[in-house]
């Protein structure tokens, strides 16, 4: 027992020694960490602002879990997006029926203003401007608009001696070009859906966009040339195409012509089956059918965007003797005048318009 004593001692004191070197270690360690006091308080504090973030990615990551909240974040997200849209949708509404409350009522009488031997092309008057000038764009590819200062001087047999011409640093397809306020908006040649804004005065372009969806097919199937096709109306401008996606029927986008940005789309009931050409009077689609060989134009698809006209109860409207097709149609609001190219021959077309019931 005696020896067992002595050896517990001695192990204590072994011990006691041992923890002796051990606290002199700790505490020289300790004077040494205490000059490092500022920087180690400064990573104890980005530590602490990590564990917020991660915490918060924690919270994040938990609230998905639960596929309720998912699921109500999302309805809550979808109506107020309906709501905006249909919001939207009546104040676009209200704008596009308070300045536009007729509707074309027939085709009264045409005139055949001269004929250029083109099979297809376009001209125009800009119902934005006072002047009286006349453009002629010929041919579904081409780069050079040709300007003359009136209809008169258009006429004449020597009208090229007379005339400015345009040349464009980018070529156009189809005819669906159009011109207002002093610029032309086309669709540019060798691109899928790109419209140019260019100022035909200053003779540079000033703009250009893509439009959605359009470009894949022809906006009207007997005009193949043309997969966009531009028109003004009260309005302003509009884009008429056809997509595959509505199983070929014609789709109207309004179009900001300063900004160069889609206002609103609508998907029409009318089919570019059998179509050969289309404009916007006062908001309301007019599509034109033919039959393949050329004969007698009609209008027997209406689509009026602000839904203020019963459009299944209008009857087909016939353009008076012009036997044949049409490479285009373009409404003139200023004229309240269809200039129209059909067969080579540049045609206008006078309107019948009453108050919309």
């Amino acid at each position: 027992l005696k020896r067992r004593l002595e050896k517990c001692n001695q192990d204590i004191l072994d011990y006691v020694e041992e923890f002796r070197d051990f606290t002199k270690t700790i505490m020289s360690r300790l004077a040494g960490l205490s000059s490092y006091e500022t920087e180690l308080k400064s990573e104890v504090e980005n530590l602490l602002t990590r564990v917020e973030r991660a915490q918060r990615d924690i919270d994040y990551f938990g609230s998905l879990t639960d596929s309720n909240t998912c699921v109500e974040i999302d309805e809550d997200l979808v109506k107020q997006q309906l709501f905006e849209e249909a919001e939207e949708n009546r104040k676009l509404k209200l704008m596009l029926n308070a300045s536009c409350d007729y509707m074309l009522a027939g085709i009264k009488s045409l005139k055949i203003v001269k004929k250029t031997g083109e099979a297809h092309g376009s001209w125009m008057k800009d119902p934005g401007k006072r002047h009286a000038k006349i453009y002629l764009l010929s041919g579904s590819v081409n780069n050079v608009i040709v300007e003359f200062a009136n209809i008169l001087t258009f006429m004449e047999s020597n009208h090229t001696q007379k005339a400015r011409r345009i040349t464009l640093p980018l070529p156009w397809k189809g005819t669906g070009h159009t011109i207002y306020q002093g610029f032309l908006f086309y669709h540019r040649y060798g691109s899928l859906n790109e419209i140019i804004k260019y100022n035909i005065q200053k003779r540079n372009v000033t703009d250009k966009m893509l439009l959605p969806g359009a470009g894949r097919i022809p906006a009207y199937q007997l005009s193949p040339a043309t997969k966009i096709d531009l028109a003004i109306d009260e309005q302003g401008l509009w884009a008429i195409h056809a997509e595959p996606d509505t199983g070929g029927n014609i789709v109207i986008t309004k179009i900001n012509h300063m900004t160069m940005a889609v206002e609103n789309t609508w998907d029409t009931s009318c089919s570019s089956k059998d179509a050969e050409a289309a404009f916007m009077v006062c908001n309301i689609l007019y599509v034109v059918y033919n039959i393949p060989s050329g004969g007698t134009s009609r209008i027997q698809c209406v689509y009026d965007v602000v839904g203020a006209v019963n459009t299944h109860e209008i009857p087909a409207l016939h353009f008076p003797k012009h036997q044949g097709s049409h490479s285009t149609i373009h409404y003139n609001p200023k004229e309240k005048q269809l200039f129209a190219w059909g067969d080579g021959y540049q045609i206008i077309y006078k309107l019948q318009a009453i108050q919309k019931v």
